[in-house]
């Protein structure tokens, strides 16, 4: 238990991007009790280790059907966030069944644990005893033309040219060179300005169009589609969100606007190891079952309680990511579109996006609070497409005034003491002795991130190995510094 409690304080620490001293989550905690409101709680059932399993297997199927991975490189070094390395030891049989392209693990308790990569969706987490998920898995198709005849960003032909004379080369070139340290298991770095690469280096067996273990920046690519709805006309940020199980007579969650979903500020019972108050003594957590819980995550996380007033206390938690992923389920079919097709068709196609995979539980419902794989190259065409606040080719994807929304302080963040977090971007500006929202950013456990600097027009990406992320923590900070001096305010 004393590794598991280490594990869960690394996680707030990095989580909220501040030093974890006492003070700050004594008042983080204090501040949470007197505003809590008098419901109850019940925690997901189940056995823990069975969960940290299945999660596990989802890693380890994912790592090698979609990222393409070596068995054993995959089984040592990547996810430990939905199954932290030291829950591993209760696997006493694994076994990749390459011909139906799954991986099943068997525990020292006799109990197995299965994923199955699905094609186009990746790879789905099964529930014992099953061998196939609860829906039919479809064919995501693309009007994209071929990437190879095609210019950047569209397509992946980069033209040449001279380095831009007033960017620092060298400068550029030692913050990769930062990056890719040894020990830090970097895989892929993309850095563009103005939306041309500026520089690109990938790790040994990686190449433009790996998916790579991607994390929590499908949060921020939840928030994007959202942004797409809204701006079709589906929905509106101010309204009350149309959850279903939320509009019996006089249930409270009635008043959770859409936008307070967004800005993780809901107030759902829904608890994280993120949380300051975290405790594992209580039991598994909420936010870590909407992965490995083999259920209908979209009902789960509709059917959580109120913990507090909606904006009125920030966390982050899975449910409100989820939920806002229902939202799109929702707005998608009630309209008679495909659901599965939607992220292609209305944004991927419109930007270039070839190699993101979002993979779904086994009722088929997008589980982008985190499990999503993408290429470097992809995560830098969303965010360039946040640079241009919403216009690709001449159309636009999400509202004006959007990438202002979602990178400004929400306001239960605020009143908690830590404006770090916007509508599912976190907000660096501070790093840099700037306003919050001058530099914003998609992260994922693991050291996953697409920074974006609009005075700069740059967009930054790296993707790594989890294994990686106690060495990459210690250097990011430095080569991000090299690349801000590198690249001068936009000229």
């Amino acid at each position: 238990m004393t590794m598991l409690r280490t594990y869960i304080l690394a996680l707030f620490c990095m989580s909220v991007f501040l030093a974890c001293s006492p003070s700050a989550k004594e008042n983080l905690v204090e501040r949470g009790k007197r505003l809590e409101l008098d419901t109850k709680y019940s925690p997901p059932p189940g056995d823990i280790n069975s969960h940290y399993t299945m999660g596990f297997a989802r890693t380890l199927c994912s790592g090698i059907f979609v990222s393409g991975l070596d068995e054993e490189f995959a089984a040592e070094n990547i996810g430990y966030f939905t199954s932290p390395y030291e829950t591993r030891n209760v696997v006493v049989n694994r076994e990749v069944d390459a011909v139906n392209k799954a991986v099943h693990l068997t525990m020292d308790s006799g109990l197995v644990r299965s994923s199955k990569y699905i094609g186009d969706l990746g790879c789905v987490p099964l529930p014992v005893g099953e061998t196939e998920p609860y829906f039919d898995p479809p064919e995501i198709r693309s009007a994209l033309p071929d990437r190879e005849k095609t210019l950047w960003p569209m397509g992946d032909v980069v033209s040449g040219g001279p380095f831009p004379q007033q960017i620092n080369q060298r400068l550029v070139t030692d913050a990769i060179d930062r990056f890719f340290v040894d020990g830090a298991m970097t895989a892929a770095v993309v850095v563009t300005q103005k939306g041309k690469i500026i520089a690109e280096r990938y790790g040994d067996g990686i190449a433009l169009d790996t998916p790579l273990e991607s994390w929590s920046m499908g949060k921020s690519l939840s928030a994007t589609l959202l942004g797409v709805l809204i701006e079709q006309g589906v929905y509106d940020l101010d309204q009350p969100a149309p959850i279903p199980e939320w509009q019996s007579s006089g249930d409270p969650r009635q008043a959770i606007r859409i936008k307070d979903i967004l800005r993780m500020s809901s107030g759902l019972r829904c608890r994280a190891p993120q949380d300051p108050d975290a405790d594992p003594a209580l039991g598994y957590y909420d936010h870590l079952y909407l992965y490995t819980g083999t259920i209908d995550s979209f009902k789960w996380a509709a059917t959580r309680p109120q913990q507090w007033q909606p904006n009125t206390v920030g966390r982050y938690r899975n449910c409100d990511p989820v939920l806002t992923n229902y939202l799109v389920r929702l707005g998608v079919e009630e309209r008679g579109d495909e659901y599965h097709q939607f992220p292609q068709q209305y944004l991927f196609d419109k930007i270039g996006v070839r190699d993101l995979i979002f993979q779904t539980d086994p009722y088929g419902n997008i589980l982008l609070q985190g499990s999503d794989l993408g290429a470097a190259r992809d995560w830098a065409r969303i965010g360039n497409l946040y640079l241009n606040d919403g216009i690709a080719n001449g159309s636009r994807i999400f509202p004006e005034g959007w990438s202002d929304f979602i990178s400004t302080v929400a306001p239960a963040w605020q009143a908690d003491g830590r404006p770090i977090y916007g509508a599912f971007f976190w907000l660096d500006g501070a790093d840099y002795d700037l306003e919050p929202g001058a530099v914003y950013s998609m992260r994922g456990a693991g050291g996953q991130m697409t920074v974006i600097v609009p005075s700069k027009q740059m967009v930054v990406v790296r993707l790594g190995h989890y294994a990686g992320a106690p060495v990459w923590r210690d250097v990011v900070s430095s080569g991000m510094e090299l690349l801000m001096e590198a690249v001068p305010t936009s000229y």
